[in-house]
């Protein structure tokens, strides 16, 4: 099982994690696309990235805009896990990870 990450390990990767912020005990990011093409089509290698990795992501499109949660149920918490898809996320989209 995954160890929770302490509130103080938190804030330190959440400096290296552009455009993430902690919302509701979870790790919360919206991102625009051009198009809901585009904003699916990165959906769609999100997904297989989370399949792969077993840990799926909390999200929510509509036409353009994507939103995500990340939280590993199983601790209640997050864990190096959600960091992990949190930087595969960012490198997707494009931006610095």
């Amino acid at each position: 099982m995954a160890e929770k990450l302490s509130d103080e390990a938190l804030a330190g990767i959440l400096e290296g994690l552009p455009g993430w912020v902690l919302r509701e005990g979870k790790l919360h990011r919206v991102l625009n696309f051009a198009d809901f093409v585009e904003a699916f089509g990165f959906m769609a290698q999100v997904a297989l990235v989370a399949e792969k990795m077993n840990h799926h992501p909390e999200w929510c499109n509509v036409y353009k805009t994507v939103a995500i949660s990340l939280k590993t149920h199983d601790v209640d918490g997050l864990t190096q896990k959600d960091i992990t898809l949190a930087q595969e996320i960012n490198r997707l989209a494009g931006y610095p990870v």
